[in-house]
């Protein structure tokens, strides 16, 4: 079983922020494998397939500071670090590149650190979205805002692509994805 979760922030307030890109990337996997998302264990949850390997989608309903409390739930199920992709925003990228690494520290990101202390591990496989970055703005601000109508294009694009993403991670292996995706 492959657990894949969506960093974002619950509610409408936040839904189209550049802090949820990693909920927009659930909702396309779960559009694009025929999955549905209930409510479950404090998340938005759906379990489907993806080349006969098992995989749970994940949209914590906790706040973006709190995702390891919704980790805690499905931690005794993860067996070895790449059981678990993680799909989050990055100021540090450029708006709509992507970058997939395994392993490495938060980078500053508060879900991504919260993900490490219930883990007690970084070895996880994370899908970064980038997302830019304003440097005339606190970066708590920034990352609550929408895109532009020129980003949201951009990122609409991106999605998609880290959709196909993290369907080859575990179609073809995180080294060849790498390879394709970064």
């Amino acid at each position: 079983m492959i657990f894949i979760i969506g960093l974002g922030n619950p509610g409408t307030r936040y839904q189209l922020t550049r802090h949820n890109v990693g909920f927009l990337v659930i909702d396309q996997l779960a559009v694009g494998l025929g999955v549905k998302l209930t409510e479950k264990n404090v998340s938005h949850v759906g379990n489907g397939n993806i080349a006969e390997t098992g995989i749970t989608l994940i949209k914590p309903l906790t706040f973006m500071n709190l995702s390891g409390q919704v980790i805690k739930v499905y931690k005794n199920s993860i067996n070895a670090p790449t059981d678990l992709i993680v799909i989050q925003d990055d100021i540090d990228i450029e708006t709509g590149r992507l970058k997939i690494k395994q392993g490495g520290s938060s980078g500053g990101h508060k879900g991504v650190q919260s993900i490490i202390d219930t883990l007690g591990s970084r070895d996880f496989i994370r899908v970064k979205i980038g997302v830019g970055r304003d440097i005339n703005m606190p970066v708590e601000e920034y990352v609550l805002r929408k895109f532009s109508k020129v980003e949201k294009i951009i990122i609409d694009e991106t999605i998609v692509t880290a959709s196909d993403a993290v369907i080859s991670i575990i179609t073809n292996g995180l080294e060849i994805t790498m390879n394709k995706f970064n």
